[in-house]
């Protein structure tokens, strides 16, 4: 396991949950009427398939990122709004939400990802709800769960830390789909060429040599075969 995921699994204070949650992190996978379905590994799934985070590895830096910003989130709802969080929620949620995204992909031949057999009969969201329940979990962290598409989602948030949660995915969501769409377009009028599938650092430093050095910047990046895959 990632040292940064196992680092973030180990702030949950409650050892079941705490349990829990390794557990799934560990191996998400299914067994659906007898078959047992196992995805990628979270380390190489993407989060989606060209929205936020469509790259390898995105699933993991998606969770890294949002666990950040939920907790940033407590510390605002703590110490400015004096009120109260249950941070093993928030974190699990975080953990859990997007984790059943490793089934709903299959890497393409010739780079990229396309919708896997169980994605194309039930959604991740679904997947992990269904998982939770039957693994008993509190009714709270399963809405935390159900709730993190807001009201885009079947439940919109009744509690506060599902709404950490919710606000928390969207935020990075937004941040890092709209820097890859911006790196993409940087590189398409700067060089006249599409890339379809590119990682945050690339983009961050696409967007960033743009600011900093004009067209030539983004020029030169493209011309570094160390940030960008042939």
């Amino acid at each position: 396991m990632d040292p940064r995921l196992a680092d973030v699994i180990n702030k949950i204070r409650d050892e079941s949950l705490r349990r829990i949650v390794l557990e799934v992190v560990k191996e998400p996978s299914l067994n659906l009427g007898g078959t047992v379905y196992k995805g990628l590994r979270l380390e190489d799934s993407p989060a989606s398939l060209s929205r936020h985070h469509s790259y390898p590895g995105g699933l993991l830096e998606h969770i890294l990122s949002t666990v950040r910003i939920a907790l940033t989130l407590c510390d605002c709802v703590e110490e400015v709004y004096h009120g109260r969080v249950n941070r093993d929620l928030v974190i699990s949620g975080v953990i859990l939400h997007d984790i059943f995204k490793t089934l709903t992909y299959v890497a393409k031949e010739g780079g990229g990802y396309e919708p896997s057999p169980v994605s194309e009969r039930i959604d991740h969201l679904t997947l992990i709800a269904s998982e939770l329940v039957r693994r008993g979990l509190p009714l709270d962290i399963v809405h935390v769960v159900c709730a993190h598409h807001g009201d885009a989602g079947p439940m919109s948030p009744k509690t506060l830390e599902a709404l950490i949660c919710h606000v928390a995915d969207v935020a990075d969501s937004i941040l890092n789909g709209k820097v890859l769409k911006a790196a993409k377009y940087l590189i398409r009028e700067a060089t006249g060429k599409s890339v379809e599938v590119m990682d945050s650092e690339t983009a961050f430093k696409i967007v960033q040599l743009k600011a900093r050095e004009g067209w030539n910047g983004v020029r030169r990046a493209v011309a570094d075969s160390t940030m960008m895959d042939e």
